[in-house]
């Protein structure tokens, strides 16, 4: 059933329809720095899939490239792939009222690459808060009361003891860094450089110390960003551009060209790279392939995440992940009817907690 979009709704109407609307309704992406409340119809579910009633939403640094014009995006569209919630329907596996975190892939399970263990790259991939507002897949985005979940999304229940805020990051930005940390091997008494100390890099520092690094350098031009990095337990944070070597594990978060060469740089005998930062065009970065081969030294690359890293994600959080620092990580929350303003003015910390 093709779910669409049929209304606006003022701030007043939206709060007077409190948590446990029939209704779902949604903040939708109109371009540039725009967005319009709208209704939307309940999906009719088809086997396997769910609709979840969104408890939180985080907002991710890539919704806002795509609202500020740096990355492109469906329009409209219901933005947001970070979230958590209640099951409220469902024709999958997961009961009703379970309280859940979901992938950001849709994905076929079928294709070459879902057989191979690459879902994350499948031939027909649809993606959480990347859809049309105008499609069949209506309700894809976690800004909003409500997401439809097809069945090709992975969903994990979450303990109680997590909350919504610090849930609703292990389905991008935990995640992600869960695929980093199995693409780089064993991590165990390892020299680990950490570069670009956003979210992902944060996470990067706190898990790398879980899985027994011996030390962890972290990387990032800002000294409030290296500051949540000492408080993550990092060894030594430093500026970029500070050389370093006989690496063992080099995690690139930021996405710079300067970033991609000095985490290759740094690699000593028998290091890995993993790059997850270079998700926009950029340039070229060349390599020295005698470097690699006489070093046994590894490049890698990680986008998005299969659906164990997302049950790695929820593991990690309730453990280790719980002692980073969240009262600075999470800025907010605020309600839905205030994303606008946030886009605008965005609230300070890694991460605004959006409540519906």
């Amino acid at each position: 059933m093709t779910v669409q979009a049929h209304s606006t709704m003022t701030d007043a109407e939206a709060a007077g329809r409190g948590r446990a609307t029939a209704q779902p309704f949604a903040q939708v992406w109109t371009g540039g720095s725009e967005f319009e409340l709208r209704t939307f119809d309940r999906p009719q579910l088809a086997p396997g899939e769910s609709l979840i009633r969104l408890t939180a939403a985080t907002v991710c640094g890539s919704d806002r490239h795509t609202v500020s014009g740096r990355r492109p995006g469906a329009c409209p569209s219901v933005l947001g792939h970070e979230g958590v919630g209640i099951v409220e329907e469902t024709r999958g596996d997961v009961p009703v009222g379970t309280r859940v975190v979901f992938s950001v892939t849709s994905v076929c399970g079928e294709c070459r690459n879902c057989r191979r263990g690459l879902s994350a790259k499948c031939t027909s991939v649809r993606k959480v808060g990347h859809e049309s507002a105008e499609s069949e897949w209506a309700l894809s985005g976690t800004y909003a009361t409500h997401i439809h979940l097809p069945a090709g999304v992975a969903v994990v229940p979450v303990p109680d003891s997590l909350p919504d805020g610090v849930a609703a990051t292990a389905g991008c930005a935990v995640a992600t860094v869960m695929a980093m940390c199995e693409a780089a091997g064993d991590l165990q008494g390892h020299r680990v450089f950490v570069n670009g100390i956003g979210m992902l890099g944060l996470i990067a520092v706190g898990a790398a110390l879980a899985r027994g690094a011996a030390e962890v350098i972290a990387a990032d031009p800002h000294a409030d960003r290296r500051d949540l990095a000492d408080r993550a337990g990092a060894t030594e944070t430093i500026e970029p551009g500070t050389e370093l070597s006989d690496i063992d594990v080099a995690l690139e978060l930021s996405g710079a060209e300067a970033g991609v060469r000095s985490c290759i740089g740094s690699l000593g005998i028998g290091g890995t790279a993993v790059l997850a930062g270079s998700v926009t065009p950029g340039p070229t970065v060349s390599i020295d392939p005698e470097q690699m081969v006489r070093g046994w030294r590894t490049i890698t690359g990680v986008h998005n995440f299969e659906p164990h890293h997302l049950a790695e994600a929820v593991e990690f959080l309730a453990a280790d992940g719980a002692a980073l620092p969240w009262e600075d990580i999470l800025g907010g929350p605020i309600p839905l009817t205030d994303l606008t303003q946030e886009f605008a003015h965005p609230t300070r910390g890694l991460r605004t907690i959006v409540t519906p």
